[in-house]
């Protein structure tokens, strides 16, 4: 059994980190069902390295449904707004003239047009859970849906965190929260780069004792690499074992991270969003987000969630579209054809939108209120049945005239899409009550 040196710092099992290391070892022809077993048998069942994901794009502020996907080409002047609609290549669906690139994607796309059930609140909770912050919140509140994947999945590899969270900070709190635990507690928290766990991983303000432990198990395992390699080892190790090695001897989520480490035509593709306009109390319109997602995906992320940009277009409702929409166009489009390239499109999901719609008439600042009687969203992938737009708002955008779509529909659709099945799976909360993660089914339209 290998053995990592350095201090005996205790875990909360009450076994040493290097107990931990020399338990967790890969244990080379010393007997016991090991990691590289795992593997081989694995792929000797024929199991796929791929796993179900979910990329989670809030439009914090409230994106404005018929100034996007839903264009009111007959409404008065006043409702309609500055926007013609342009053809995409699914006849007989239009969206706005800010998305041409989005628009030769959409056989690969499904808008809903017809969102209900949100409340008028700035805050991205009913999108990350599909329920508000007062519901259970006796009991630590509803679980966002990257905490309850991380609770009923766990980590597809245990060096990689299932849930992560990409939202920039901003002076508006909710339009930053990536997604709460919950009544779920910390450890399923999302993983936020720039948060303590980052800061920590990057080994910023630690003290002498716990760098120099840090040195010491780094240098254990170069050595025994080294070693390894000397004896030839390393080079009779099958496929397997070298897999496992690198999982216990690598860091996938900072390589992940680390847009350095990516082809520059990619990046350049995704574009960055820049210059950040429009930003106020709200996020930026980060576009590298959208790569970082696929990226942390690709490394073993279930679920990644992110807020782009701010909507809240109380003013210039219309300049402020024409900004987020086009570098909303760049990077959504540069997402779907990344994540088809890979063969990765069927396994993962996106979802656009935000906290609800905007107003049909038009102020006297050109913009649009808030408005949380209908709101539309944008999704792609997963294995859904795409190159259609569901639901239809009556003439002037008020309410959803056909088919109206519960916001927990749309969440149970994920859900669904990752594998869990929302008439069955429940999560005991502190009191020992099994509940249910949406009171509602998918979307049939989409299944």
């Amino acid at each position: 059994m290998l053995q990592f040196l350095g201090g005996s710092q205790k875990m909360c099992s009450g076994l040493s980190r290097r107990n931990f290391l020399s338990a967790g070892s890969l244990c080379f022809g010393f007997g016991g069902f090991t990691l590289a077993d795992l593997l081989r048998a694995e792929e000797a069942a024929g199991k796929k390295s791929s796993h179900k994901g979910l990329i989670n794009i809030f439009l914090g502020g409230g994106p404005p449904h018929q100034d996007m996907w839903d264009i009111k080409t007959e409404a008065p002047s006043e409702i309609r707004g500055e926007f013609s609609p342009i053809s995409t290549n699914v006849p007989g669906i239009d969206i706005c003239e800010v998305f041409p690139q989005l628009a030769q994607r959409m056989d690969k796309a499904a808008i809903i047009r017809s969102v209900v059930g949100c409340k008028d609140r700035h805050e991205s909770h009913q999108c990350m859970s599909g329920w508000f912050p007062d519901d259970l919140k006796a009991l630590g509140g509803r679980p966002s849906i990257g905490s309850a994947v991380a609770r009923l999945q766990g980590s597809v590899d245990s060096a990689v965190p299932p849930f992560v969270g990409l939202a920039a900070k901003t002076q508006h709190g909710p339009w930053s929260n990536s997604g709460e635990a919950g009544f779920l507690g910390a450890a399923y928290s999302a993983f936020k780069p720039d948060g303590p766990g980052m800061e920590n991983m990057k080994l910023q303000s630690i003290g002498l004792d716990r760098l120099k432990d840090r040195r010491r198990l780094l240098t254990s395992i170069d050595t025994m690499r080294r070693d390894i390699d000397a004896s030839g080892i390393m080079a009779g190790m099958d496929a397997f074992e070298q897999r496992a090695l690198d999982v216990l001897t690598s860091s996938k989520l900072l390589d992940a991270l680390d847009l350095s480490k990516e082809d520059p035509k990619i990046v350049e593709r995704y574009g960055d969003g820049k210059p950040y306009k429009y930003q106020y109390d709200g996020a930026p319109t980060c576009n590298d987000h959208l790569l970082i997602a696929r990226r942390l995906i690709e490394a073993g992320v279930r679920v990644v969630s992110l807020s782009y940009g701010r909507w809240d277009s109380h003013g210039q409702n219309f300049d402020l579209v024409r900004d987020h929409g086009s570098k909303l166009d760049q990077c959504l489009s540069a997402l779907m054809d990344d994540l088809q390239q890979r063969d990765m499109l069927d396994d993962v999901t996106i979802i656009v939108w935000g906290e609800f719609g905007r107003t049909p008439k038009i102020n006297n600042g050109a913009g649009r209120d808030h408005w949380s009687q209908v709101s539309s969203a944008w999704l792609a992938g997963g294995g859904m049945r795409t190159g259609q737009a569901i639901g239809a708002t009556n003439r002037l955008g008020e309410y959803a005239k056909e088919r109206p779509v519960h916001m927990q529909e749309i969440i149970a659709t994920l859900y669904h899409n990752l594998g869990i099945n929302v008439s069955s799976s429940t999560i005991v909360d502190p009191t020992g009550r099994p509940q249910f993660l949406v009171d509602h089914e998918p979307i049939r339209e989409l299944i």
